[in-house]
């Protein structure tokens, strides 16, 4: 039975979650509807997802639809827990995005729509809660065209907008979006000007290019009513593409998803391009070699998963037994890359343990919850003993809070959230120290010289020595403790973009005394490199010196026009600078910059100079040189490579004398 990877996607609280219950009963894979108020929701499965009423966690159900076997995946709403989002993106086949009639487009929408349509996933839109009161109709068309995608086909109305029997109506269908239809068919234009257009011409081009994403089918419902919930589904099994792949080609998937069984097994959701996975298999996954052999595996059919001895290609699967799988990981070939389609966070907080939290078991807990999120970096100070986390917004802050209180017993705290600055190179700079030359107590030469790169390059590596000069694995020390070491830069940022060169190598090669064995203190091993590489690549910062950058989102803030005047101080004060400002009838647009750190601040308080009906969107930027205050210092985590006394005093390699 071919399968169709669903996404259900949506701003927090347009009705996502009730939807997906509304879908599984329709299809009869459930006799009673879930309530989110209730807890009783099938995907949010989690204590605290039931209890705050908002899915935290990406979740898979299965039901059949007209011989395809559709798996729903429900995502979060919430920007902060966008890495949710952006890790299931990469295997669907289809989505739907929904819409409240109520609050229309929101910020959160714009985001997700960019994505899919950059990403050219076909997507099919449903505007929920029509049976509510403040409900439209005609003004959320306008928002969706204006705001979201001109290329929209409604198919269908309402009768009885914003009350309890409100219900979808059958509409003229593809026929009243001849013109957006007609813009990517030819044969259709062609049709249209010799006055043949077809009913059947009309929704196979619907049907084409909603599987191409070049167009978005769309409809009105209700999924506490269940009103326009059936016309959804049988749009579903029409128009949205079944994944497809070779079940006997080479085994290829990627792991989207990993959690921990009852013993602390790591459990991962792999989506299979290519292929068939067999129990008892051993195969490679991972980009650095890693094998294992998967110990069980289950497929996910009619709301549940089901042990299976096999998965093929195009489903889904949770798989065990490959310890060390991470998400994002490919199985057997690589595929299709996993890449960020968001913005990493841009924020930081310390971990401060509560009365009885052992420090070390709320490190091991912090290392199971960044392994089940790969874009909250868990950073570790050892001589301080302290855990940070690297976080997109607050809420996500209350939500790791209360989960390590109420799955690892951990009572904890969190000092202030603080922005993650990078440092950029202001000019070049380089080093030496050489073999048997004070003071240099490692057998090892390495210099280095370090260049700005321009940003988004990354770190670049080049010889400017013979590459058989020395043992490769010399090289590879060097190199390595350079990425390394790269992570904190002067002021212990990370140093995200230049090119480091290999100016000078040198080494002593294995020496023995006579009639005796290999002499360790007489020949060159790779910890010479991996000691001596920070020291060198530190003085070549020092001499190229660095800025402190710091990250700065883009914003978009709709109010109304007469509260401009109220709210620019508002703005001024939280360092936000509005670069364009237009209006749009009574609504005011301003388009500019603020400072990630104050982004938290600005939508607290935004509701009063704009009498709560300000809308702000915002994103992640750039970064941008900081111009006040005193320079934001991170403290450092490896052995301080900028005090050498302290460094070699704390690197557990030798050192003479």
């Amino acid at each position: 039975m071919p399968t169709l990877n669903l996404g259900i996607l949506a701003h927090v609280d347009a009705g996502k979650t009730s939807l997906t219950e509304r879908l599984l009963h329709s299809a009869g894979v459930i006799d009673r509807i879930g309530s989110v108020d209730d807890g009783s929701t099938r995907t949010d499965t989690l204590a605290l997802e039931r209890r705050r009423g908002i899915t935290i966690k990406s979740a898979v159900v299965s039901f059949p639809l007209d011989g395809v076997s559709v798996n729903l995946i429900d995502t979060p709403g919430h920007p902060d827990f966008i890495a949710e989002v952006e890790r299931v993106l990469g295997v669907l086949d289809g989505a739907v995005l929904v819409i409240s009639a109520v609050e229309g487009v929101q910020a959160q929408t714009r985001v997700l729509m960019r994505t899919l349509e950059r990403l050219r996933i076909p997507t099919l839109l449903f505007v929920n809660k029509i049976d509510r009161g403040g409900a439209r109709h005609e003004e959320v068309l306008r928002e969706i065209a204006a705001r979201l995608t001109p290329a929209v086909v409604p198919l269908g109305s309402v009768a009885g907008l914003g009350t309890r029997a409100a219900r979808a109506t059958p509409g003229p269908g593809p026929a009243a979006a001849l013109d957006v239809l007609a813009e990517h068919d030819d044969a259709l234009l062609t049709a249209y000007v010799e006055d043949a257009v077809t009913p059947a011409l009309l929704h196979r081009s619907l049907t084409a290019q909603t599987r191409q994403a070049l167009v978005h089918p769309l409809w009105f419902g209700s999924a506490a009513t269940g009103a326009g919930v059936d016309a959804l589904l049988s749009g579903i099994g029409r128009l949205l593409p079944p994944g497809d792949g070779d079940g006997d080609g080479p085994l290829s998937g990627t792991v989207f998803k990993v959690e921990r069984g009852p013993a602390g097994e790591r459990i991962a959701y792999v989506r299979m391009f290519s292929g068939t996975l067999r129990t008892r298999d051993r195969i490679p996954f991972g980009t650095d070699g890693a094998e294992g052999r998967v110990t069980g595996i289950s497929v996910f059919a009619r709301g549940t998963d089901t042990p299976a001895d096999r998965v093929g290609a195009g489903q889904i699967a949770r798989v065990t037994g490959l310890t060390g799988i991470r998400i994002g990981d490919p199985v057997g070939e690589a595929g299709t890359e996993y890449a960020h389609v968001f913005a990493p966070p841009t924020l930081e907080t310390v971990v401060v343990p509560g009365p009885g939290a052992h420090r070390g078991a709320l490190h091991l807990a912090l290392t199971q919850l960044a392994e089940q999120d790969p874009l909250i970096g868990l950073r570790y100070d050892e001589r301080r003993r302290e855990s940070s986390l690297s976080l997109y917004g607050e809420v996500q802050k209350e939500v790791v809070q209360a989960t390590l209180a109420e799955e690892y017993g951990l009572d904890v705290g969190f000092r202030e959230t603080t922005p993650l600055c990078v440092e950029r190179l202001t000019g070049t700079g380089q080093a030496v120290e050489f073999i048997d030359k004070d003071p240099n107590p490692f057998l090892a030469t390495v210099g280095l010289r370090v260049e700005p790169a321009p940003a988004g390059s990354g770190v670049g590596f080049r010889l400017e020595v013979e590459l058989g000069s020395m043992p490769y694995a010399f090289f590879k020390a060097v190199e390595d403790t350079v990425r390394e070491t790269l992570e904190q830069g002067l002021h212990g940022w990370r140093v995200p973009d230049c090119v480091v060169t290999l100016t000078h190598c040198g080494y002593w090669p294995r020496q023995s005394h006579a009639h005796q064995g290999f002499d360790k203190s007489m020949s060159s091993t790779g910890a010479d490199f991996r000691g001596l590489t920070p020291l060198v690549l530190t003085e070549a910062l020092r001499r190229a010196g660095t800025r402190v950058h710091e990250p700065v989102h883009r914003f978009r803030l709709e109010a109304p026009a007469d509260t401009l005047g109220a709210l620019l101080p508002v703005l001024t004060r939280l360092g936000a600078v509005p670069e364009t400002t237009h209006t749009r009838d009574d609504v005011c647009v301003l388009d500019g910059t603020v400072p990630a750190a104050r982004v938290h601040d600005l939508g607290q308080r935004l509701p009063a100079p704009t009498r709560g009906e300000g809308e702000l969107e915002s994103a992640f930027s750039h970064y941008a040189p900081v111009t006040h205050g005193a320079v934001p210092e991170r403290a450092r985590t490896d052995h301080n490579p900028l005090n050498r006394k302290e460094y070699l005093l704390n690197v557990t390699r030798r050192v003479s004398g």
